[in-house]
C-alpha cells in the first residue's frame, strides 16, 4: 500500500506541473499540495536551483506524502530543465524537466526504482512555471555564473545643467542637409528630430511639441517663435509620426516654451524645477535633490556631488559648473550602501556595488529572453547603400558591413545577420537568408568599440528541428560594469551617410535610468516628438518614438517609492521583447506563447486520468503486480497552507525551519523532527531560507506593482520596434 501511495505520489507530481501554468491569481505560490484517491495528501517545495549553465537549469525539490492514519514520508528529486522565459512579465519556464534522481529515506532502495524509473517518462515533456523572482532568488545562493564586466567607454558626456524648462537636441555630428521632396525645404539628416531649413529664406526651423523655433545656424541661436512658412507647416504636418501619441497636460499648461540646447557630441541633461533642493537621507551624511528627476547625491563631508546617468556615477564639486569625472562603482563613498531602501532615493541602491538590489540586477543579465524559430519561414532583408563594404573587426578576422541597415558580419567567406535577437546566413552579402542554426565562432571576440558589439549577446541553443535560440540583456545594450549594470558601452559609434544615413545606437543623451520592475526606461526632460521616429534606429535600445511626458514627469522618482508606484511609472524600455516584433517565423515564449502552452495544459490536464492510470499500469506490470487497475484521481493541486520552510540539502535530507527560526533535520530512524546539531542552521542554510523569502517578496511587489500599472490611466510611450546593429534608412 505504502508503495502505491509513492507511485501515485510521484505520477501526481507531473500533474502539479500542469496547474502551475493554470494558475489564475499568478502568484505561483508554494508549497503546493495534492490529494490522492488514498487519501494521501502530497506537498511539493520549492524547487532549490543548484546550477545555470548553457541554459539548463539543475536543481532538487523537496517532497513529502501523507498517507491517511499513517506518518508524513519526506524525500527529494533531483531534475534538470530548459529555461524558457517570458522576462517582460517575469515568469520562467523549466521547459522538458526530466527527473534525473531520487532519494526517500525511509523507503527501501529496491521498492524506489520501480516508480522513479516511471516518474522519469511521465514527467518528461511538462513544464514547471516559476516567477523570475523566485528563480533569481535562488540562483543567487547557487553562486551561478555571473556576467564579468564589459570592456566600457566610461568618459562622461557633456553634462548641461538647468533649473528652468529645458530640452537637449542631439545631432549626430555636423549637421548634414538633404533635399526633400518639398520645394524649398532641406531636413538635417542626422537627427531624430523635425530640424529643416527653408533654403529660401535661409532660415532653420524646428518643431518640437506645441513649440516652433527658429534660428540662422543648425546649432546655435534658437528662439521661439509663431511665424513659420507655410510650406514648413505643411511638411512638418506630413513628416512628424504623432499617431497614438496623446497630448501632455504639463506640457499643454506650459506658457514659455523651454531652452534648446543643441549638441552635435555625446551630452546629457540634468535639470530641477528651480533652484536644487536638497533634502537629507536618513542615517547618512548625504542628501538628495528631490526637485529634480534625476539621482542626484550631495556628499556632506567631501562636498561633492554625484549624478546618476546610464548607470554610471560622476561626480563634481557643483552642478552649475561641474567639471565631471566617473566615480568607479568600487570607490563610491561607503555611505551610498547604507541608504535605506524604501527612502525616495533607494532605487540608486542598484547601481551600488555589494547591494542586495545590485547582486539581482547584475544576476538577471544572465537570463536569456528565449523564442522558437522555424527555419521554413523566417528569413531577413538586408538593405545595402551601395555595394556592400565591410570593415574589419579589431582584434578578431572577421568583418562587419558597414553601409547597411542591420548587423552583418562576414566570417571565414560566409555572412551572418543578426536580426531582432535570431542569426541568419547566406553565401552573399545580398542574400537570400536563412535561419541558422550554429553561431560563427569568434562572435565572443568582438570589442565593445565595435558597433556590432551586441550580437556576442544572442545565442543559439538547440535545432531540433526548429532552432532554439535566445539573447541576454546585453543584446538590448544592458551590461555589467564594477558589480552594477550600465546602459550602452558608452562608446560612440560612427554613423553611415551615403545616399542613406544610418544610424547608431547611442549611450547618452536620453536619461536612461534603471527600474527594477520594468528595466531601463527613458527620459529626456521635456520630450519632442520624433522626425521620423518610427522606423529610425535612432537612441537607445528599445527606445521609440518620442517620450511625450511632460518636464518633471519623464521619470518620477516615484518609481523607488515602494512596488506599486514602481511598476507604474516606469516607460516601455528595453525589456521589451525584440521577438515580438518579428511578423513570422518566431514564436516567442512570451505572454503569446505561454498562452497557447496554457491551453495544451488544460488539454492535457483532462486527460490526467488515463495517463495516470497507464502509468499505475506500467508500473504494476514492472513489479510483477496484477492486481488490477488502481488508478488515481486527477489530483487537483492548491496552495497549501503550509509553511514554504521544508528544503533538501545536496544528498538529498530533509530539513526545515522551524517557527522559532531554529533547524531541525528528518531521522532515518524513527521518521521525527529532531533539532539540529547546530540549531541556528549553517550559512547555507540560512541562505536558503532568506533567498525563498526574498524571492516571495520580490514576486508579491511585482504582482502588487503590475496590479498598480493595470489600473493606471496615464499613458506611456511606445518601445521596441528595433532592429539588430544598424540604422533605420533615411533619405
Amino acid at each position: 500500500m505504502l508503495k502505491h501511495i509513492l507511485i501515485t505520489a510521484l505520477v501526481l507530481l507531473t500533474t502539479c506541473f500542469i496547474s502551475f501554468a493554470q494558475e489564475e491569481d499568478g502568484q505561483l505560490t508554494w508549497p503546493r499540495e495534492i490529494d490522492t484517491e488514498e487519501k494521501a495528501v502530497i506537498t511539493l517545495y520549492q524547487p532549490q536551483l543548484e546550477s545555470f549553465e548553457n541554459n539548463i537549469l539543475v536543481g532538487r525539490m523537496a517532497i513529502s506524502v501523507k498517507p491517511e492514519e499513517k506518518g508524513l514520508i519526506f524525500g527529494a528529486v533531483w531534475f534538470s530543465a530548459r529555461l524558457i522565459t517570458d522576462l517582460e512579465n517575469r515568469i520562467a519556464v523549466l521547459d522538458e524537466l526530466k527527473i534525473t534522481q531520487t532519494h526517500f529515506p525511509d523507503v527501501e532502495e529496491d521498492k524506489i526504482v520501480h516508480f522513479a524509473r516511471m516518474l522519469e517518462a511521465e514527467v518528461e515533456g511538462w513544464d514547471l512555471e516559476m516567477s523570475l523572482d523566485r528563480l533569481l532568488a535562488s540562483l543567487e545562493v547557487a553562486e551561478v555564473y555571473q556576467e564579468k564586466s564589459a570592456n566600457l567607454n566610461n568618459a562622461p558626456p557633456d553634462i548641461y545643467f538647468r533649473t528652468s524648462p529645458a530640452t537637449l537636441i542631439y545631432i549626430d555630428g555636423d549637421p548634414i542637409l538633404k533635399e526633400s521632396e518639398e520645394s524649398d525645404i532641406e531636413y538635417v539628416a542626422n537627427t531624430p528630430y523635425f530640424l529643416v531649413k527653408y533654403t529660401k529664406k535661409g532660415d532653420y526651423y524646428l518643431k518640437g511639441a506645441k513649440w516652433w523655433y527658429t534660428s540662422k545656424s543648425a546649432t546655435a541661436g534658437w528662439e521661439n517663435t509663431t511665424k513659420v512658412p507655410g510650406k514648413v507647416q505643411k511638411f512638418a504636418d506630413k513628416m512628424i509620426d504623432d499617431e497614438g501619441v496623446e497630448e501632455d497636460s504639463v506640457i499643454m499648461a506650459m506658457k514659455k516654451a523651454p531652452e534648446l540646447i543643441i549638441s552635435t557630441v555625446p551630452a546629457e541633461l540634468i535639470s530641477t524645477d528651480g533652484e536644487p533642493k536638497y533634502t537629507p537621507i536618513e542615517g547618512t551624511p548625504l542628501l538628495y535633490v528631490d526637485n529634480s528627476e534625476n539621482d542626484i547625491l550631495m556628499h556632506i563631508d567631501s562636498q561633492n556631488h554625484y549624478v546618476l546617468i546610464a548607470g554610471r556615477w560622476y561626480t563634481s564639486n557643483t552642478l552649475q559648473d561641474g567639471d565631471w569625472k566617473f566615480a568607479e562603482p568600487g570607490d563610491l563613498p561607503d555611505e551610498f550602501a547604507e541608504i535605506p531602501s524604501e527612502s525616495p532615493i533607494g532605487n540608486i541602491l542598484t547601481s551600488v556595488p555589494g547591494t542586495e538590489e545590485a547582486n539581482i540586477a547584475v544576476l538577471e543579465q544572465t537570463i536569456p529572453q528565449t523564442a522558437t524559430v522555424d527555419r521554413k519561414t523566417a528569413t531577413v532583408e538586408v538593405s545595402w547603400d551601395g555595394d556592400p563594404q565591410f570593415k574589419q573587426i579589431e582584434g578578431t578576422s572577421m568583418s562587419y558591413g558597414v553601409n547597411c541597415d542591420m548587423s552583418v558580419l562576414l566570417v571565414e567567406g560566409k555572412y551572418y545577420c543578426v536580426d531582432n535577437g535570431v542569426w541568419f546566413e547566406s553565401m552573399k552579402a545580398s542574400g537570400p537568408w536563412a535561419v541558422s542554426t550554429v553561431r560563427p565562432e569568434g562572435v565572443e571576440d568582438i570589442p565593445a568599440e565595435n558597433p556590432v558589439y551586441n550580437v556576442k549577446y544572442v545565442y543559439i541553443y538547440d535545432s531540433t528541428p526548429e532552432v532554439y535560440v535566445g539573447y541576454a540583456p546585453g543584446y538590448t545594450c544592458s551590461y555589467v560594469y564594477g558589480g552594477v549594470v550600465v546602459y550602452g558601452t558608452g562608446y560612440y559609434y560612427q554613423p553611415w551617410y551615403g545616399h542613406y544615413y544610418y544610424p547608431r545606437y547611442a549611450t547618452w543623451g536620453y536619461g536612461v535610468h534603471y527600474n527594477p520592475y520594468t528595466g531601463w526606461g527613458f527620459s529626456i526632460g521635456i520630450s519632442f516628438g520624433r522626425h521620423y521616429g518610427r522606423h529610425s534606429m535612432w537612441g537607445p535600445r528599445g527606445y521609440n518614438r518620442g517620450y511625450r511626458h511632460g518636464y518633471n514627469r519623464g521619470y518620477s522618482r516615484g518609481y523607488s517609492q515602494g512596488a506599486k508606484r514602481g511598476y507604474a511609472a516606469g516607460s516601455r524600455n528595453s525589456n521589451s521583447n525584440v521577438y515580438n516584433n518579428r511578423s513570422n517565423g518566431v514564436k516567442s515564449t512570451g505572454v503569446n506563447q505561454r498562452q497557447t502552452a496554457q491551453n495544451n495544459a488544460a488539454r492535457n490536464q483532462s486527460g490526467n486520468a488515463s495517463r495516470q492510470t497507464q502509468a499505475q499500469n506500467r508500473a504494476n506490470a514492472s513489479n510483477n503486480n496484477n492486481a488490477g487497475n488502481r488508478g488515481t484521481s486527477q489530483g487537483n493541486t492548491r496552495a497549501s497552507s503550509k509553511q514554504n520552510n521544508v528544503y533538501s540539502d545536496k544528498n538529498g535530507n530533509v530539513q526545515r525551519q522551524n517557527q522559532s527560526g531554529n533547524w531541525e533535520n528528518r531521522s532515518n530512524s524513527n521518521g521525527q523532527w529532531q533539532q539540529s546539531g547546530n540549531k541556528s542552521g549553517s550559512t547555507q542554510q540560512n541562505r536558503d531560507a532568506q533567498a525563498r523569502q526574498q524571492g516571495s517578496q520580490r514576486q508579491s511587489n511585482y504582482n502588487s506593482s503590475r496590479s498598480s500599472q493595470t489600473r493606471s490611466s496615464g499613458s506611456r510611450p511606445s518601445g521596441g520596434g528595433s532592429r539588430g546593429g544598424g540604422g533605420g534608412r533615411r533619405r
